[in-house]
């Protein structure tokens, strides 16, 4: 068992980077020019240029691959100077990059051609400060200076040769001068909880994500318990009454209730229980980050709607591996000994009935989690589904990413979940 779990563990850790790799690139080449997506169609090449350098996209695909993966503050720090750190502000509770110049926490900015060095104040407040030396001789004679700027990136300013920045505000574009050369922006890697920033709403991808998460696994687990065991149940009920009306009543329901795709029972349910009854909210609105514990009535009709198609789903394949069981020589035998059906069923038939189930349960889980994209878009449920599909659709690359790679954790760790699983449901598997 434990060269099998260490096994488990190598080959997860080796699919996980193959996959990392394989999802970074397709989305860097099939997401096309963000920077478009972000100013406009309006913007012009300048401006998408200027923008495209402060995100740090003008970097080559695999720098860009092992920033995201594994971070570039190591990186960035060569180039400061000073040991890099990043901590979290106490307003907007987001962390922010500082450099720890002999113990002060410093950022620098330019204003008319001269830089100034902002120091963190135990408040949290900034104060300003001159910078007169510091600067760096470059072999073709110009001075530059790398230091972290107020929008937590690693910069560098040359001397005299400032170039120009196009800033996006409220009121729209602004042109600046005395702008940076180059751009890092900070992050520290995947491996290390940092998936960096989201470009479609400016803040840390692991900010927007985390509640998202919460949502969908309130979701999946709520409509899991509510599900299985019912699905056990009708299965096992069909499944010991093979060909009997209890047996076709069950499995004709559950195959009408497969075959309707999510978005037609949704809709079903919206039209019934949220517009004629008036007994359920036709949508999950959330008016406040906790709204399914206040009002746990947002849950109901996502919940049936996964309840239709699981329910016929897991109920067939636990009927079939049902009535395979019962029809086993050993079944035949304990009935014609005497021994009491109930006893049969339950200790010796269930329990190898289960094991066709259990990988179907364990797969579902994945989906539950991760596949619910049609049902939280047709609900407006903020859950990783819908967060997944509107980073896609927007083209986020940070987003997509750090969503796909959770999904994809969540399903190698149920698959080896379920082959655990098996060996208490049938000693005689051992895993070498």
């Amino acid at each position: 068992m434990a060269r099998f779990i260490i096994r488990s563990i190598l080959s997860t850790i080796i699919t996980m980077l193959l996959v990392s790799f394989a999802l970074f690139f397709l989305l860097e080449v099939g997401s096309g020019d963000v920077t478009v997506k972000i100013l406009g169609i309006e913007s012009t090449p300048e401006q998408r240029a200027s923008y495209r350098a402060q995100l740090g996209l003008d970097a080559p695909p695999l720098q860009r691959y092992f920033d995201w993966l594994i971070g570039n503050d190591f990186r960035a720090e060569k180039l400061v100077g000073y040991p890099l750190v990043s901590i979290k502000n106490q307003q907007t509770k987001e962390e922010e990059w500082w450099a720890n110049v002999d113990g002060q926490l410093t950022r620098w900015q330019m204003q008319k051609g001269q830089l100034l060095a902002l120091r963190r104040q135990p408040d949290g407040s900034r104060t300003k400060h001159m910078v007169s030396g510091g600067w760096q001789t470059a072999k073709n004679g110009q001075e530059f200076f790398w230091g972290v700027d107020t929008d937590n990136r690693a910069v560098k300013w040359v001397r005299g040769a400032g170039e120009t920045v196009w800033v996006r505000t409220k009121a729209g574009f602004r042109k600046e001068g005395d702008g940076p050369r180059q751009y890092i922006p900070l992050r520290k890697g995947l491996l290390r909880g940092d998936a960096g920033q989201s470009l479609q709403t400016g803040r840390p991808v692991a900010v927007t994500l985390i509640p998202r998460v919460r949502n969908t696994l309130v979701l999946a687990g709520v409509a899991f318990l509510f599900i299985m065991p019912l699905a056990l149940f009708f299965g096992i009920m069909a499944g010991i009454n093979e060909g009997k009306p209890l047996d076709r009543v069950i499995s004709i329901l559950g195959l009408g209730a497969t075959a309707t795709p999510e978005f037609v029972s949704g809709i079903f349910l919206i039209l019934i229980f949220g517009i004629w009854l008036r007994v359920l909210p036709a949508v999950a609105l959330f008016t406040s980050a906790d709204a399914i514990f206040s009002n746990p009535k947002l849950l109901a009709l996502p919940v049936m709607t996964l309840a239709l198609v699981e329910l016929g789903y897991v109920s067939r394949m636990t009927r079939a591996s049902m009535v395979e069981v019962m029809s086993a020589p050993y079944i035949r035998t304990a009935i014609i000994k005497g021994m009491p059906y109930r006893r049969v069923v339950f200790k010796h038939a269930l329990r190898n009935a289960l094991m066709a189930p259990i990988t179907v349960i364990m797969l579902h889980v994945n989906w539950l989690v991760g596949g619910v994209v049609v049902v939280e878009a047709i609900f407006g449920y903020p859950g990783l589904g819908k967060y997944i599909y509107d980073s896609a659709i927007f083209g986020d690359p940070n987003a997509v990413e750090a969503a796909a790679m959770l999904t994809v954790t969540i399903a190698i760790s149920t698959r080896l979940v379920g082959d655990l699983a098996y060996t208490f449901l049938n000693p005689r598997i051992r895993y070498s």
